[in-house]
């Protein structure tokens, strides 16, 4: 394994670090304090060529490889996560799907606009009852005369109730012929009647990025609608994550060194006992620690990276990487609030987002739980 970044790859670094100082740190905290989505924001990483990244051409995307991709995640990340969350959530769970399972048509008719950062697409999977139990999923959908009756409702799903989301997959319960339950993918569109999304308000992180419940009253939706074949629905969310594990991970180990980097910064300009507490040995300790990290979270993320990118097995290394950063990142930012002392704790420091930011990280895509579960499956246990 080559542990040099291609030019390319640099490159990405280098131009979405240039993008991420220039047009979302200036606005991060005002965004953050109103809670407000940003469609501007959206459409300028839209314009950089960030939405659809990974996929070619012929359908808007960029077409680079999938380590570039989480560079891209990683250096938002490291001054937002919410326009992170945003644009992961889009590019692994809402244009993932319709890429790797779509029909020719489908794809054709929604992937070329939604690599252009002018609209969003979301996963319908967790539900009130069915969160890391996807399986406990209740919404259905009923073929009636060639179309799809769904009835439900999810919860907390990214990019779901924007004024620019187009629309959702949605996982629901489906029958076969001999009325045996099974786990099916629907294409629902926004302004479909009976489908109604709801932004949540009052989120602890990521509270510039859109999070929705979605509601379905006898939503009806033609039969070719079906997103891959009739009870493939637990097949597709399942790959869905493994690929949306890395990308949850880059947002771990951007939020990690965006951390570290302002507490490094602080370390080195606050003066104590007549020097920069850097100087001390207690601080420079926390910082070499954070630094060695941080530094084994990107190998291990990248390693994820270079096996899917070589069409080699990578979902236990996804799993992995996600519990790992993720884990970092909780571990980083604390310990660069306490770095900072009183002064962590005040918003007028990046440092107390990056905080808050950092917890959703263990939950989101698989809680830490599930990712030791779904590792342990893989050494054997």
């Amino acid at each position: 394994m080559n542990f040099q970044l291609s030019e390319e790859q640099i490159l990405i670094r280098q131009t979405v670090r240039d993008f991420a100082e220039r047009e979302i740190r200036p606005v991060a905290r005002e965004l953050d304090e109103k809670a407000q989505f940003s469609p501007e924001i959206t459409r300028k990483m839209g314009e950089l060529g960030l939405f659809g990244i990974s996929l070619p051409q012929e359908y808007g995307g960029q077409g680079v490889d999938t380590l570039s991709y989480i560079i891209a995640v990683e250096e938002l990340a490291r001054i937002d996560g919410s326009q992170a969350a945003t644009l992961a959530a889009h590019n692994s769970l809402g244009i993932g799907p319709l890429y790797y399972y779509g029909t020719k048509e489908q794809k054709k008719k929604y992937l070329p606009v939604l690599c252009t950062g002018e609209a969003l697409w979301a996963f319908g999977l967790t539900e009130p009852e069915a969160g890391s139990d996807s399986r406990g999923t209740k919404t259905t959908a009923k073929l009636v005369d060639g179309k799809w009756i769904i009835n439900g409702s999810k919860i907390f799903i990214t990019n779901g109730s924007a004024g620019i989301s187009i629309g959702a997959t949605v996982q629901a319960v489906t029958e076969d012929q001999d009325g045996k339950k099974q786990f099916s993918t629907i294409i629902v569109e926004k302004g479909t009647k009976g489908f109604v999304s709801r932004a949540m308000h009052d989120k602890m992180m990521w509270r510039a990025s859109d999070t929705a419940e979605l509601f379905f009253d006898d939503c009806t939706v033609p039969e070719e609608n079906l997103l891959g074949k009739v009870g493939e629905g637990s097949k597709i969310m399942l790959s869905t994550l493994d690929n949306g594990r890395l990308s949850i991970a880059a947002m771990g180990l951007g939020c990690a060194q965006g951390a570290f980097e302002l507490a490094l910064k602080y370390a080195q300009e606050r003066k104590q006992f007549g020097q920069p507490i850097s100087k001390f040995q207690a601080i420079a300790f926390k910082l070499a620690d954070m630094a060695t990290k941080i530094e084994l979270a990107r190998n291990l993320l990248y390693k994820a990276c270079w096996l899917k990118d070589n069409e080699l097995p990578f979902a236990k290394e996804a799993a992995m990487s996600k519990l790992y950063c993720s884990e970092i990142a909780k571990e980083v930012a604390d310990e660069a609030v306490q770095v900072h002392g009183g002064y962590g704790v005040m918003k007028d420091y990046e440092v107390e987002r990056f905080y808050r930011d950092q917890r959703l990280l263990q939950i989101g895509e698989g809680t830490s739980e599930i990712q030791r579960m779904v590792i342990s499956r893989y050494i054997g246990c």
